[in-house]
């Protein structure tokens, strides 16, 4: 038998998602009996405790007897039980700064720490996470701003709809006007924005068809890393060589930027990799990008005009190519840039039932078949007090150096 928690999310802002919902963790105790679990009591959660009760699960305040200690977000220092097993998005894994303490801490308490983001195939291809709602209430935000920005239509914010169906239905509400739509990516975070695009009924072209398209409907077209990066020396470039060197690569992007309005990133951007766009392209008279749904939120990273996160209480601002600088998103000339970085928390329940199908299915069979796959031991980032091998690379980061 083994002892799991499901932890109040203590983080602020509030995150209202979690790990399991009541079903999915009922679903999961028939599928595995070895596994009890607790509830941490928590009064902001998507499903509130009763839920959980009514489920059959025990909910408390005190989970110090439970090995195992599933969440979301960090948990904040004071709140760290010595000797556990965690498992939540840590943010340290790029050295975070601002996630130093949280990781010392860890180390000092003996903390197994297992983070959601390395939990990885072989191939090192994520097995969880929340890309995929990221991208749906990334490109809705993208709509919801167009409509605001040109006084078009004014979409609800996500936040106040109960589900992805309430969400898809406002769409079907709107008329969407004759744009041209270019979305980075063919991960999760592209698949969840492509399917608003597919759901509004626009018209996918191939990258030749929509460079060359002028009709007056709108369009999209879904680019991958070797449509908008190209081999400086001009042969012919693969994907296993672009993410082992992309310093051999330069950027192809401007070809997009002088025929699109909507810009919707949902790109994985590595380290060395081109930009996309720089203060200098957003200058240049040829360039017609009016909105900027960045779903990838690299700040100060590959899109000059994403200067900062922006939040789900505010989620757009502009950008004054010009200046360089934050103005109204109203104002005219300006780019409107929706760059929420915790998107996901729009749609908690949704969100959180589409994780824990996930997480039932490619990380709780580790902890009863001896981790045939090694999953746990991929992503097991900190035992015995030390960082793990694979993660020892953090060390001078926790030294401080």
């Amino acid at each position: 038998m083994i002892r799991f928690a499901l932890i109040k999310e203590e983080k602020t802002p509030p995150d209202r998602r979690v790990v399991f919902s009541p079903n999915k963790l009922k679903e999961l105790v028939e599928k595995f009996p070895e596994a009890n679990f607790k509830v941490q009591s928590s009064d902001i959660r998507i499903f509130n405790d009763q839920e959980y009760r009514d489920a059959g699960f025990e909910v408390t305040g005190d989970i110090s007897d439970c090995e195992v200690l599933l969440g979301v977000k960090e948990v904040p220092l004071p709140a760290l039980i010595p000797n556990k097993k965690y498992f939540f998005f840590s943010h340290t894994i790029k050295k975070q700064p601002y996630n130093r303490d949280l990781l010392r801490e860890i180390l000092k308490y003996n903390i197994e720490l297992y983070d959601h983001e390395v939990i990885v195939k072989e191939s090192g291809a994520r097995l969880i996470g929340f890309g995929r709602y990221a991208g749906l209430v990334g490109a809705y935000n993208g709509f919801r701003g167009i409509g605001l920005k040109e006084n078009l239509f004014n979409l609800p914010k996500v936040e106040s709809l109960p589900d992805l169906n309430a969400m898809l239905a406002e769409l079907d509400k709107i008329e969407i006007p004759s744009i041209k739509i270019v979305l980075t990516g063919v991960g999760k975070v592209a698949r969840g924005a492509k399917e608003v695009l597919d759901h509004l009924g626009i018209k996918k072209l191939s990258v030749e068809d929509y460079l060359e398209f002028e009709e007056k409907e709108p369009v999209y077209c879904n680019i991958d890393v070797l449509d908008y990066n190209k081999k400086k020396d001009g042969s012919k470039g693969n994907h296993q060589e672009f993410f082992k060197e992309p310093e051999k690569y330069d950027s192809n992007f401007l070809r997009f930027t002088e025929v699109s309005d909507l810009f919707i990133s949902g790109h994985f951007y590595g380290d060395g990799a081109p930009v996309f766009l720089t203060a200098e392209d957003a200058k240049s008279k040829d360039f017609r990008i009016k909105y900027i749904a960045d779903i990838s939120c690299d700040i100060d990273g590959p899109i000059a005009s994403t200067i900062r996160p922006s939040t789900i209480a505010e989620p757009f601002y502009g950008y004054s190519p010009e200046t360089e600088s934050e103005v109204d998103f109203r104002e005219k000339e300006s780019i409107l840039v929706m760059a929420v970085d915790n998107l996901p928390c729009e749609l908690p329940k949704d969100a959180s039932e589409g994780f824990g199908e996930m997480f039932m299915k490619q990380v709780i069979p580790a902890f009863f078949n001896n981790d045939k796959d090694s999953v746990l031991e991929r992503a097991r980032m900190t035992q015995n007090g030390k960082l793990t091998p694979k993660f020892s690379y953090l060390q001078d980061f926790v030294d401080g150096v």
